[in-house]
């Protein structure tokens, strides 16, 4: 990591806090009809897809059925669920979009969401063993973090967790590999805390697979298919998001020391170093959540994801002009260099771990 000295740092906190504060003060009609408009898009193409769903049987509407259901459990999940649960339109005092009584259709729980998410990733960003998100303590994603056998398999547990993203992430506030692998944690523990999300699991499980099928009558299994289909979709694509923002090869991880005494100048570094942005259209803006602005999310995880793109170009100037990494690039290319590192950290690192400091 660049280092910097007390004033550079002063500065830099200085020239971000501005850019947030002129954006939450100018916060009004223009973002609340957006995000209303994307909750009635949701809605809508959710709609659309289940009327449609039960005539799957003619492979053209099974197409269309799981194409609107897809797109729509996308939208809510990324511009919807993520956003609202980080408090980006609580300013409305909308009780269906408020952060602190929003539930996602997911079969993660909004609690479990908010530790793991809201305040572990966003406060400890790539810190090893203090970010979770460094591999979901399923892959290596890093040389700091000592190689075991099983991660030869990086690649095919790569596959796999994004298929099943949406489980992955729920149970991730278990950390089961201290049960299974670490042995640091008991039976008794995992089952106490699994209460709750099972209790959520099973309520997703049962809309999708067994509710909304059994009305479809004799036409059930294209409502299964078309829901698991959909499912599907939204899990490799909201995982690429995520891969695609924080696990490029020149996306910086951190050793615990930095976040010792770490003023707020030093962790908006830590942010800005620690995720990547990729590029693309309007449409994919809008599917990804705004989160093709990591960096700007990162920085400004409570600002209305609509305004990331306003306020790109002001970041990337104030990474450039203190000598920061404004990591973006074409979507094709950032995932490129994620299968990178998967397949690179499969095996044993030929470097020593190095210290970082800002």
């Amino acid at each position: 990591m660049k280092t910097m000295n007390e004033t550079q740092l002063k500065e830099l906190e200085n020239d971000l806090d501005a850019i947030r504060d002129q954006v939450i003060s100018d916060l009004g009609e223009r973002d609340a009809r957006y995000i209303r408009r994307i909750v009635r898009l949701h809605r809508s193409l959710e709609i659309g897809g289940r009327v449609l769903m039960p005539f799957g049987f003619i492979p053209p509407v099974f197409l269309a059925a799981t194409t609107a259901l897809g797109i729509s459990k996308i939208i809510e999940n990324m511009e919807i669920g993520h956003n609202v649960m980080h408090g980006q339109y609580d300013w409305m005092g909308d009780p269906a979009i408020n952060s602190k009584v929003f539930d996602w259709d997911n079969t993660c729980t909004n609690t479990a969401w908010k530790q793991t998410h809201n305040f572990e990733h966003h406060t400890f960003t790539n810190v090893l063993d203090k970010d979770h998100d460094i591999g979901y303590g399923i892959l290596r994603m890093s040389e700091d973090q000592e190689w075991e056998p099983r991660f030869l398999f990086n690649p095919i547990l790569a596959g796999i967790l994004a298929t099943f993203f949406q489980h992955f992430v729920a149970i991730q506030s278990l950390k089961l590999e201290d049960y299974l692998i670490y042995k640091t944690k008991t039976k008794e523990e995992v089952k106490a805390e699994f209460k709750p999300t099972w209790k959520k699991m099973r309520k997703q499980l049962v809309k999708d697979y067994l509710l909304f099928p059994a009305l479809a009558g004799p036409f059930a299994p294209f409502v299964f298919a078309g829901n698991l289909t959909a499912n599907v979709a939204r899990n490799l694509w909201s995982s690429q998001v995520i891969y695609n923002g924080h696990f490029p090869e020149e996306v910086e991880q951190f050793p615990e020391s930095v976040i010792e005494n770490e003023t707020r100048g030093q962790w908006y570094v830590r942010q800005l170093l620690g995720s990547a942005n990729f590029e693309g259209s309007r449409l994919m803006h809008v599917m990804s959540g705004n989160l093709s602005f990591q960096i700007e999310h990162h920085l400004f995880p409570d600002m209305p994801s609509n305004r990331y793109k306003q306020v790109a170009p002001k970041v990337r100037e104030i990474a450039e002009r203190y000598g920061l990494h404004y990591n973006s690039g074409r979507l094709s290319r950032q995932f490129g260099t994620v299968l990178k590192r998967i397949n690179r950290l499969a095996l044993p690192s030929r470097r020593k771990p190095k210290n970082a400091t800002v």
